[in-house]
């Protein structure tokens, strides 16, 4: 994970290397296969498999797959997919659900040590009974059952005796402890659902507290690395690979979360933005999802980067969007081949051009990469260029195209123009033009300059396309403090960040391409003159119409810190 910013894991890892207190590194990325990975998950990706590949350790993919009730095969083959396009390989495949029968008697072996009970207290009961911050908790009245007394009842549990909250097997660790989490913390409940890896096979489920950390001894994890939001759930972490005697004892260590402006990254709120069609599904290009990026056009290459640059900190820090737009730039402006789109065309007809003629003009694929070669577009007498680059009664250093004004065409001619064609409603609707031939481009004609030079795309030949414009999805106003979206404890009313949805995050219109791009596939990318990098949209384009995602504007006022 080579790269110039911070990263104190590093450090630990190769001390502990150094010292002889591992031999070995092993790490894991453990999605709940609840919903689709989000840039920030990224960041997860590319710290374990990244530190891994630096001391040539190994990493697993592993799905904490312990609540059927959110969980589902369509997420997890998500999750292996955006994993791989980001460029990594697994070394193991898991879920926490090929653990359930060691799980559970991992927890009868609390059970006989004591420390474990069956509580038939509910969930707002036990709520109430944990106390708070600056107060102790309340033990349960259900806290000193015998132990042969939890055994029956939890392997009762097991065998669906129970409904749905009606028992659950809890921790006994110290209910006045300052630290809320080592309240008798529920180590099970019971769900009966079925399970999208086990079926109907069980009908108890262990909590992500309890399962997470015997994931990690099992595979034989050595550094387990998480977000600080649950380095308060460290000291339980440890108790329970302790109490549980396993043999292998990793070591949490946590790093702060990714957030970036005008983004929310809880599973949570994306997943309403879906069900409640704020967007097009959980890859809408407007979403800060792996799978989102990649139908915009980001490529792995610069997802990677923007990580790596942001280094690896204790602190969760705000980055700007512009760094993340930044990154995609900078790996496209020289893979990407130039070419020329009309978003809001205008028709021109330059009068004095043969007609019927048709000639073909050179054009350089990449100029900042010549070795790319050149390609060849068509000129004729009618032509479209884009609305805005003509104004009938323009300001002051306007450059582009007015009534008397001349212009050169890329990679063509000087035209002037002559006349404005207007509807019944004063709509301009088209231009009229001359040309001068002696100022083709490439001859080295220098009889006179111009100040303005604008595209366009030939109209006989020319290719209808779609271009999608895109905004943040989420103004700026928005606090973006995601709750923990990995808690399953119910989620706190709030003012709701649904009020700072940008209404105008999406633009569509339509135009036209230079013939070229007739063969165009999916996801191939393009960088238009004067209005960016964009991406063929593997989902809506078709043979009829090609669609184009805007990936990122030409210009950013961002500078990247070295």
């Amino acid at each position: 994970m080579e790269h110039n910013s911070s990263n104190f894991i590093k450090s630990i890892i190769k001390e502990d290397l150094e010292t002889g207190k591992r031999d070995y590194v092993y790490t894991r990325f453990p999605p709940e296969p609840n919903g689709y990975l989000h840039i920030g998950h990224a960041k997860s990706i590319v710290i374990n498999f990244g530190l891994a590949d630096d001391f040539n350790g190994k990493t697993n993919l592993r799905f904490d797959d312990t609540n059927p009730l959110k969980e589902d095969t369509e997420f997890v083959e998500a999750i292996k997919e955006d994993v791989a396009w980001l460029g990594y390989e697994w070394d193991g495949l898991f879920f926490a659900s090929d653990y359930f029968e060691e799980m559970y008697n991992r927890a009868l072996l609390l059970i006989k040590k004591g420390k474990a009970y069956v509580d038939d207290l509910t969930a707002d009961e036990i709520r109430q009974y944990r106390g708070t911050l600056t107060e102790p908790g309340k033990e349960s009245p259900y806290r000193n059952r015998s132990i042969e007394e939890n055994i029956d009842l939890f392997e009762r549990m097991r065998k669906g005796e129970f409904g749905n909250g009606e028992k659950v097997l809890r921790a006994k660790i110290d209910m006045a402890s300052p630290n809320i989490n080592l309240r008798d913390p529920v180590l099970y409940r019971v769900s009966h659902a079925t399970h999208h890896n086990t079926g109907d096979t069980w009908c108890i489920y262990p909590m992500y507290a309890f399962a997470h950390p015997l994931e990690d001894a099992i595979e034989g994890i050595t550094h387990s690395l998480c977000t600080t939001e649950f380095e308060d759930q460290r000291p339980l972490y440890n108790w329970v690979i302790e109490e549980c005697e396993m043999e292998h004892k990793p070591q949490q260590i946590e790093f702060g979360r990714l957030g970036i402006t005008n983004t929310v990254m809880s599973k949570r709120k994306l997943k309403q933005l879906v069900d409640e069609k704020f967007v097009d599904g959980w890859d809408d290009p407007r979403m800060p999802t792996i799978s989102g990026l990649r139908r915009k056009g980001y490529t792995p290459e610069a997802i990677r980067e923007f990580v790596k640059h942001t280094g690896v900190s204790k602190g969760s820090g705000l980055v700007d969007e512009a760094m993340l737009e930044h990154f995609v730039r900078e790996d496209l402006k020289l893979k990407a081949p130039r070419t020329m789109g009309i978003l809001k065309p205008l028709k021109v007809v330059i009068t004095n051009y043969p007609e019927g003629q048709v000639e073909m003009l050179d054009a350089e694929i990449n100029p900042e990469v010549p070795e790319m070669g050149m390609r060849q577009i068509p000129f004729s007498r009618e032509i479209y260029i884009e609305q805005e680059d003509f104004m009938e009664d323009p300001p002051k250093k306007y450059f582009r195209l007015f009534p008397g004004n001349e212009v050169r065409l890329k990679h063509a001619y000087f035209i002037k123009c002559e006349d404005v064609i207007k509807d019944e409603e004063g709509n301009i609707v088209e231009i009229h033009c001359t040309y001068d031939p002696e100022t083709k481009s490439g001859t080295g004609f220098t009889g006179r300059k111009v100040k303005g030079t604008i595209h366009w795309v030939e109209a006989s030949q020319a290719i209808p396309a779609e271009f999608r414009l895109y905004e943040p999805l989420i103004l700026d106003k928005q606090d973006v403090e995601d709750e923990d979206e990995d808690s399953e404890e119910d989620v706190e009313e709030e003012k709701t960040f649904l009020d700072y949805v940008n209404e105008n995050s999406l633009e569509v219109l339509q135009g036209f391409v230079e013939p070229n791009m007739k063969e165009v596939k999916a996801h191939d990318k393009f960088q238009f003159f004067r209005h960016g990098y964009f991406n063929v949209d593997p989902r809506h384009s078709t043979d009829e119409k090609i669609v184009f995602n805007r990936i990122v504007s030409l210009k950013s006022s961002f500078k990247l810190q070295k």
